[in-house]
């Protein structure tokens, strides 16, 4: 009955910032990502000399440290260096970077995946190599790509608990602070929990809803 009563005391303070913070944070967060790896696969997809090699650094770095060493260089670390940042710049612009990192390889292997017959169809049209990439073989890319973003969103929005150590009040530190006041932080740990897994259902749910709409007009075989 304690454990009740504390979920449901707690509850409102917890979905507060869940809805002021994480939410927001993951959303503003993921789109910035999308925007930074379309370009970074198109970039790659397309050999662009210099450029290429630039997003395939960016790539490496992102994907191969970890994000909660990524959010300390940049909020306790670039201050050393005379550049200060408050923490939901940091937690945007950090979310951003280590996301688009994984979007731009996801949306690259969509790239790819495109039957080369639909650059050939264009060809026989008299389109441009432009024209080809983006109104042909982008869409049916980002399509291909739908499940790895999606995954890649997901993960993004338990990655955002990590902003709790750069002092964003967002429901994980939110649900520290109320377990210093109440000492029960396995209860309130595993509220915050089932919140995450809430939030993460709905969207696993979304996932599978767009999938099957945006694969609607497929030939399936």
């Amino acid at each position: 009955m304690h454990a009740v009563e504390l979920w449901v005391d707690s509850l409102p303070t917890l979905l507060a910032a869940t809805i002021s913070v994480t939410l927001p944070l993951a959303v503003i967060a993921f789109a910035f990502a999308l925007i930074i790896g379309g370009l970074v696969a198109v970039v790659r997809f397309e050999r662009i000399p210099v450029l290429a090699q630039i997003g395939a650094i960016y790539v490496w770095i992102f994907r191969g440290t970890p994000l909660l060493v990524q959010l300390f260089i940049v909020f306790y670390g670039l201050p050393r260096a005379g550049i200060v940042l408050e923490a939901w710049p940091v937690a945007i612009m950090t979310l951003s970077l280590n996301a688009g990192a994984y979007t731009a390889e996801a949306l690259r292997a969509g790239l790819k995946a495109v039957p080369r017959g639909q650059w050939e169809a264009g060809q026989s049209l008299n389109l441009t190599h432009r024209k080809i990439l983006w109104h042909i073989v982008a869409p049916q890319a980002f399509r291909i790509s739908i499940p790895p973003l999606s995954s890649d969103f997901i993960d993004l929005v338990k990655g955002t608990s990590l902003v709790s150590s750069i002092t964003l009040v967002d429901v994980f530190l939110r649900s520290q602070q109320l377990a210093a006041i109440t000492f029960e932080p396995l209860l309130l740990y595993v509220e915050v929990a089932m919140i995450y897994l809430v939030i993460n259902s709905v969207l696993t749910a979304g996932q599978h809803a767009l999938e099957k709409r945006t694969s609607k007009y497929v030939e399936t075989r």
